[in-house]
């Protein structure tokens, strides 16, 4: 793997004088990377050589009440009826065919996403659950579950029927209990619903409940921002994310704003510093003081939260198996999904292609990005050192045979520069570091890759 000194890319030094929110590194590559895989390839090939008795399957639903100001995420809202029942049919048959090219294979770990999964009835969530006993080797019962949900989606019936299939963990985006702000957000959303989804949630008796707050809206202040962590924290969440706000392009703020004009990747003229830093660092500190873990930039976990040691699950060890449009599917060397859009007529046009297949051809990835050695390494080496406790240099060894500073001496950078601290067995960022996983991430990203988000063509 190339030094930082033959790398296009800039140096950390140069990036550190910039904002510290660049772009989100929740996955590598990112999926502006991927293209058409022609010929298309048959999964029981990809997954052949794959560990399969530890895999992770996610569904998406891609479906919601209304569309939030800031999502970029692969949603339609309000779709209509049928849609949605032809849908979760078009599902069935996708996992059908993946299971059956997986051959012998077992979960251990299991997500409903969106979208918003709790836009289904409590009969089609149902149905989900059924289709995924009859398919898939999975106890839902003894796996650990999850399930992303929206406060005005929330009521008695869904809860029920999604704890006695097995869920264990809701989340749910709350963003602000400030009704300003999330109206600057453009989100139609009132606290006394938040507030009655809440306790329905606990009602319902689930181990876990996650509450997503954002940071960086129009008007908000430090205190009104900590307003809305004690909020959260007045239900005793077992974990808390915070997002930082980022306003993309063909989001519903996007067109507002029409910032930057869609550019994406680094501009390297000194900006004044980010206010969401300091929302950030207070929001932190407030979480900490309450006795809440720092797992990533984003996540906190409580001290009562259920299975506090267990480690967060990493896409890089785990292979994830991907049902439903827009949803993704890792193997080690090739990650493929279906199109991505942000637009309501792209997202429309992607899911019309998606009801069109046969049954037949959910058995090839047609769409997706392979990684050669180095994607491979610089992939395992973001998803582990944006997280707690970080890069360990044995696991890294033992995958790739080398040691890390080795194959990617730009990391000297982070010690050197006060991000990181690294003992010789583990390399991890400091809460300095943390701060600036949203630099790191894309620091991180190849030249070649970063090339192939700049070409992509967003509808």
């Amino acid at each position: 793997m190339a030094s930082h000194a033959s790398d296009p890319m800039p140096r950390l030094a140069e990036l550190l004088r910039l904002p510290p929110y660049q772009a989100y590194s929740y996955s590598y590559p990112h999926k502006t990377a991927y293209r058409p895989i022609e010929p298309a390839q048959p999964l029981s090939q990809l997954w052949a050589s794959e560990r399969r008795d530890a895999l992770f399957l996610y569904l998406h639903v891609p479906f919601c009440s209304y569309r939030c100001g800031f999502c970029n995420l692969f949603a339609l809202a309000r779709p209509e009826p049928a849609k949605v029942d032809r849908y979760l049919q078009q599902m069935e048959q996708q996992l059908r065919a993946t299971t059956a090219a997986l051959g012998e294979h077992r979960f251990v770990r299991f997500a409903l996403g969106g979208g918003t999964p709790t836009y289904l009835d409590a009969e089609q969530l149902r149905q989900v659950f059924a289709m995924v006993e009859r398919h898939a080797t999975i106890d839902l019962r003894a796996t650990p579950a999850g399930i992303e949900v929206s406060p005005e989606t929330v009521d008695a019936e869904k809860l029920r029927v999604c704890r006695e299939a097995g869920i264990d963990r809701v989340s749910m985006g709350i963003q602000s209990f400030s009704e300003a702000e999330v109206r600057a957000l453009v989100r139609p959303q009132q606290r006394e619903v938040v507030e009655r989804a809440i306790g329905a949630i606990r009602e319902a008796g689930f181990p876990t409940l996650n509450l997503d707050l954002i940071y960086g809206i129009a008007g908000q202040t430090v205190a009104s921002f900590l307003a809305s962590i004690d909020s959260a924290l007045s239900h005793a969440p077992e974990e808390l994310y915070l997002y930082p706000l980022y306003v993309r392009p063909l989001t519903g703020l996007g067109r507002i704003e029409a910032k930057n004009g869609g550019k994406t990747g680094f501009v390297l003229q000194p900006e004044p510093l980010d206010e969401r830093l300091a929302l950030y660092q207070a929001g932190r500190d407030r979480l900490l003081q309450a006795g809440y873990t720092q797992v990533s930039m984003r996540m906190f976990r409580a001290p009562h939260a259920p299975d506090l040691a267990a480690p967060v699950y990493c896409c890089q060890s785990d292979g994830m198996v991907g049902i439903g449009c827009g949803a993704r599917s890792y193997t080690g060397r090739l990650h493929y999904s279906s199109e991505y859009g942000v637009a309501r007529r792209s997202v429309a046009e992607i899911l019309d292609h998606y009801l069109a297949r046969d049954e037949a051809s959910f058995a090839c990835a047609d769409y997706g990005i392979e990684l050669d050695a180095d994607e491979q390494r610089r992939r395992y080496v973001i998803q582990s050192l944006l997280i707690r406790p970080g890069l360990e240099h044995a696991g890294y060894r033992e995958r790739f045979g080398a040691d890390c500073l080795d194959d990617l001496p730009q990391l000297r950078d982070l010690i050197e520069l006060g991000l990181a601290d690294d003992d010789g067995a583990l390399l991890s960022l400091n809460d300095a570091g943390l701060a600036r996983a949203d630099t790191l991430g894309p620091w991180l990203t190849s030249a070649a890759i970063a090339e192939r988000m700049r070409d992509y063509r967003l509808g």
